[in-house]
């Protein structure tokens, strides 16, 4: 029995079907040329038959060149009471030029007789003359069986009867579908078993994850017998989803021993899923197995104390096989493990009373709203001003922030927003002004133009992003705020945070640690 397992990518047209995702076809050209980089070995690009943008792509991939993978064209078996030559999907195929294609046809009874509305043995001769038809062609095919365990469930004999008709039509590879998702891993393995051992091709599997067990299925595919897995990037799929590649590769090769991807190149998985939800436009799920931002975060105390001692401890792979990296969460459930790494990170030395003061006031802030999970420049600014050597490199002496109407011609024009900011820095007190479209913008700019003489670096400081939390909605009006900074300098980007029951208190809080930070890890 062979040790590889074939990697079928169908991102590109089962991914597209998730709700707000939409490719042109300049992305789904550039994700197949990433997919084939990363070692896939099949790659879907579409249905030909269904819609301009797709036969476009295959017209696209011809001039270009794949190191690794096989393009295929994805359609349906012959319609009823038609001839493969004549049939348009089955030409929209042919006409895409592609080494392989894949053919669904129908496995439950429920679907020839409801939606097909075609006798069983026409169904059956419509699965056999496509395939029959392909192969006369020289396509290595892959035929998809939709439904198929629901259909063997509600009816075996006819379901089993399908995927032999295929098998003995010549399909290179037989595909069972859970095509709604609803299987269980138990009832999947007893029956990709009995298949297996009753048709001579090869079976591959193709999970969809609404009952949650999308990756749980194709694991358990492959243990009994499969040899092909089809999947989605980051389980992009209709309703809730694919079974997730992401998932399902380093699963496989790292856990299972299986041939998959070369070695070299199972590190750039989580590239190839940023890169994915890059062009398609959707935020990185950070709590994603393997590649994830959180996938390898700890934040409990005992487990980072446990951690620094053996990673193994607390970690079920090393990080780097699939390029992700061990994050420490700085929080109120921190201990001293989670300080000393954030130091170690940011290059300061603290001591025993440093670290309990840190968590200390850690716990306090947090209690009033703070959160430095996601700030963690904010711990590295407070764990230097506590250095014994630490000068203040400024000192707030006061601010204000005036927000008006600007009447222009006797017509309402736009809102101004004027800070005014008077700081210490040195020996010097500087007192300047600055407008902006919003109050927390002009008190930046005020910041900063007082602070700038002194700190050249922070001309390359801008403000990337900036969002605020209510903490306690209940009180309207009166409730408290999160805000939550984000700065880059064009070589890095971090994060800060401030909690008050004051918006303009709140941000200025984030503002000066942003700043502090910069002025720390800058080159002047």
């Amino acid at each position: 029995m062979t040790n590889t397992v074939y990697l079928y990518d169908t991102t590109l047209r089962d991914g597209t079907q998730r709700e707000g995702l939409s490719l042109s076809l300049a992305d789904k050209l550039k994700i197949a040329q990433k997919l084939d980089e990363f070692g896939m070995h099949y790659i879907e690009g579409g249905w030909p038959g269904s819609n301009p943008k797709d036969a476009e792509f295959f017209d696209a991939v011809q001039g270009m060149t794949f190191k690794n993978a096989k393009i295929a064209a994805f359609g349906s078996t012959r319609k009823k009471d038609s001839r493969p030559e004549d049939d348009p999907n089955l030409q929209a195929l042919v006409a895409a030029n592609t080494p392989v294609v894949t053919m669904v046809g129908k496995s439950w009874d429920l679907h020839v007789r409801d939606v097909l509305e075609v006798d069983p043995e026409e169904n059956l001769a419509m699965i056999s003359e496509s395939i029959i038809y392909m192969k006369s062609l020289g396509k290595e095919v892959v035929y998809d069986a939709e439904h198929f365990f629901d259909g063997y469930k509600a009816n075996p004999e006819y379901a089993l009867l399908t995927v032999k008709v295929a098998s003995e039509a010549g399909a290179d590879c037989v595909v069972l579908c859970d095509t709604n998702g609803g299987t269980l891993p138990w009832e999947l393995t007893d029956i990709v078993r009995t298949v297996a051992g009753q048709i001579s091709a090869p079976l591959g599997i193709h999970t969809h994850d609404d009952g949650g067990c999308g990756v749980a299925n194709s694991l358990a595919a492959i243990a009994a017998g499969a040899v092909q897995v089809q999947g989605t990037i980051n389980g992009y799929g209709e309703r809730v989803g694919n079974a997730n590649l992401c998932t399902i590769i380093p699963d496989l090769q790292i856990k299972m021993g299986k041939d998959c991807v070369p070695s070299e190149n199972l590190p750039r998985l989580m590239e190839l899923s940023h890169y994915v939800a890059e062009l398609a436009n959707l935020p990185h799920d950070e709590h994603m197995p393997f590649v994830g931002k959180s996938a390898f975060a700890h934040k409990g105390g005992i487990h980072v104390a446990a951690m620094r001692k053996n990673e193994a401890s607390y970690q079920h792979i090393d990080p780097k096989l699939v390029g992700n990296e061990k994050r420490t969460v700085v929080s109120e459930l921190s201990g001293r493990g989670n300080i000393l790494d954030k130091a170690k990170e940011y290059g300061v030395d603290v001591n025993n009373a440093q670290v309990r003061e840190v968590l200390t006031q850690i716990k306090e802030l947090e209690n009033m709203g703070f959160s430095f999970e996601s700030a963690e420049a904010s711990i590295a600014v407070m764990m230097r001003r506590m250095q014994p050597d630490y000068q203040p490199l400024f000192e707030l002496l006061d601010f204000t922030v005036l927000v008006k109407n600007r009447t222009e011609n006797g017509h309402a024009g736009a809102d101004i927003a004027d800070a005014t900011v008077k700081v210490r820095v040195g020996g010097q007190i500087l007192h300047t002004a600055a407008e902006g479209n919003g109050p927390v913008n002009a008190l930046d700019q005020a910041l900063r133009k007082a602070l700038l003489d002194a700190y050249p670096t922070l001309a390359n400081v801008r403000l990337a992003d900036y969002k605020v939390r209510i903490l306690n909605g209940d009180q309207g009006t009166a409730a408290g705020v999160r805000v939550l900074i984000d700065s880059e300098d064009g070589h890095r980007r971090w994060s800060t945070v401030g909690a008050s029951t004051n918006i303009i208190h709140a941000s200025w809080q984030a503002i000066v640690d942003s700043l502090e930070f910069a002025i720390m890890n800058g080159d002047g």
